[in-house]
């Protein structure tokens, strides 16, 4: 028989916790310790990782400099039970741009790197892709709502992980997928979400909730043409890349559009980029990232 569905953890301290857990502490000029996490991952969560190393690197610039883009690679699965260690270099502080490179090592070895460019503010030519035609956030079920109408069907250890995880952000999907038995569908997906809980309007550490948010659902498209679900045991998927280039400060306290594609997979990889927008039509981030996908036949 099914367990009970476990109450819904306070949104306010869900979202105090992820905030904590972004704030890299300084133990050197330049070196940052990030904890992780008791998600029930048996790896750190990539947007984790990307977020920790765009806090450590902020911490290195100036103020009024803020990240316009960054560019990462996940070289080793992270251990969730380990801390980790950010080493920030500084490779050039320009009269407008900063840029950095962050290595995140565990256990003694490079478990990922980053590159990331800040810039102070400042006028220039605008114009701006248009907000997608879609149902509105407040049509639309909560992707917890979604799971716990299948949740009988869910198996272990995935029922205790999609049921039971903090979720310091609510997605809601338009044309949601059954994520047992996935039909193929077109390699495009829309997501509304927005943080929780109200947090911060500080532009550092809204640009690095983002980061975190924005590996989210994004890896999902690229699996959208061939019906695959993510329990089937054959499947192995992991993110190799992520890029982020941020185009104005997120309001996360408001419904954001996360408008995805994967364009093209092959080779054992798929590639998947995202458009996030505001809802008044302002496009506050692009994202890229490429997957390993690959499905190992039974023997």
């Amino acid at each position: 028989m099914l367990e009970s569905t476990p109450s819904t953890p306070d949104p306010a301290e869900v979202m105090a916790r992820l905030v904590a857990l972004l704030d890299v502490e300084s133990i050197e000029v330049d070196l940052f310790r990030g904890q992780s996490s008791d998600t029930g991952w048996t790896r750190v969560y990539g947007g984790q990782v990307v977020a920790q190393a765009l806090m450590a690197a902020s911490r290195t610039v100036r103020s009024e400099r803020l990240a316009h883009s960054l560019h990462a690679y996940f070289l080793r699965p992270g251990d969730p039970a380990a801390p980790i260690v950010y080493r920030v270099a500084r490779d050039r502080d320009g009269q407008s741009f900063s840029t950095r490179r962050i290595v995140a090592i565990q256990h003694g070895r490079p478990i990922f790197n980053m590159s990331a460019s800040f810039q102070i503010a400042e006028p220039g030519f605008d114009h701006v892709a248009k907000l997608p035609k879609v149902a509105q956030p407040e049509t639309l079920p909560s992707e917890l709502d979604t799971l716990r109408k299948i949740a009988d069907r869910i198996p272990e250890p995935h029922r205790k992980l999609w049921l039971e995880r903090e979720r310091p952000f609510e997605f809601r999907q338009i044309d949601p997928v059954d994520n047992l038995k996935p039909r193929k569908a077109p390699p495009v997906a829309y997501n509304w979400f927005k943080a929780a809980a109200s947090v911060s309007a500080d532009p550092v550490l809204a640009r690095c909730l983002l980061a975190y948010a924005s590996d989210m659902t994004l890896l999902d498209t690229c699996l959208l043409p061939h019906g695959v679900p993510w329990t089937d045991p054959n499947l192995q998927v992991a993110s190799l890349d992520h890029a982020l280039w941020f185009h104005d400060d997120p309001p996360l306290d408001e419904w954001l559009l996360y408008a995805q594609d994967s364009p093209v997979s092959g080779g054992g990889r798929g590639m998947n980029r995202g458009l996030i927008f505001a809802r008044d039509g302002r496009l506050i981030a692009t994202a890229m990232q490429e997957g390993l996908i690959r499905y190992r036949s039974p023997s």
